[in-house]
């Protein structure tokens, strides 16, 4: 238990850092409220715009008066983290899980220091943990907790049944975050469901060593989903062009199933720094 409240800590004064110098006004700017509310009347001023005149508070006044709005700020967002055995895995230094928990960390804080509410599902080949959105810095450290200290119960990953999920629990518009590595199939059309109600972003994190195979003779691997186990020869230019290939391919499907879906993308690397990405992912939304 001190170690978990160790690595919580860790986790918090990293992550916290990066929110207050970095990511507070990008993630503010970057995910928007649910609308504009009326806020109060005030008196007419030259350069007003005349659609907002209220001629109710005008009429009784004899004075003109405009109605003024404000963005309603207050945000739902919800963490969908994939703990299927495959996130486990990582040769640069950190794993997959590491990333994502710091990632998570990072959304989760930005969201606490905007007020609005942060919410946690993990799911391997079903929901494995749910924690229903709530606001404050206990509740953050909270969902840090549950990550670092999660056991699924099986090492499969079913993305359909964690967006099924999502969509049953979260009756309001909110900001849906997907950390997966995104191997799986068969999830465009309910991610596209989803993404018709909710702010869509997958980011995908991913390992070099998934991608690029070192030449080092004969290699002995283990998938660590099926726990298939299978010697591979690495000397084979061909066989390391196809595993780069299927990495590939299953990168461009993710990318092309959030498009389909009008939703956000961002793939990370693990050995490399999250923040200038994210950031950059941030102003880029900005933007739009």
């Amino acid at each position: 238990m001190e170690e978990l409240i160790k690595k919580v800590r860790k986790i918090e004064i990293k992550t916290r850092r990066l929110t207050r110098n970095l990511f507070t006004g990008g993630y503010h700017s970057a995910f928007k409220g649910r609308g504009m509310s009326f806020s109060e009347v005030r008196q007419y001023q030259f350069g007003d715009d005349v659609r907002d005149i209220d001629w109710n508070v005008t009429a009784r006044t004899g004075e003109p008066h405009i109605k003024i709005y404000e963005e309603e700020r207050e945000l739902t967002v919800m963490l969908l983290v994939d703990v299927s055995g495959s996130s486990f895995f990582g040769m640069s230094g950190q794993w997959k899980q590491e990333l994502i928990t710091e990632i998570c960390a990072l959304l989760a804080f930005s969201a606490d220091s905007n007020n609005d509410k942060v919410g946690l599902l993990l799911f391997s080949d079903q929901p494995e943990r749910y924690i229903a959105p709530k606001k404050g810095r206990q509740h953050t450290l909270r969902i840090i907790r549950e990550m670092l200290n999660v056991q699924p119960s099986d090492r499969g990953t079913d993305l359909v049944a964690a967006i099924q999920f999502t969509r049953n629990v979260l009756k309001k518009k909110s900001v849906c975050f997907i950390l997966s590595d995104f191997w799986a199939d068969g999830y465009d059309i309910p991610l596209r469901t989803l993404a018709r109600r909710h702010d869509c972003v997958g980011i995908q994190c991913w390992d070099v060593r998934e991608r690029d195979l070192p030449d080092v003779g004969l290699l002995h691997t283990s998938n660590a989903e099926s726990c298939q186990n299978t010697w591979l020869d690495t000397h084979d230019p061909a066989l390391r062009r196809a595993y780069a290939q299927r990495f590939d391919e299953n990168r461009d499907n993710a990318v092309l199933a959030f498009q389909r879906a009008g939703a956000d993308f961002l793939s990370l690397q693990t050995s490399e720094s999250y923040a200038p990405a994210l950031l950059h992912f941030f102003e880029k939304r900005a933007k739009k």
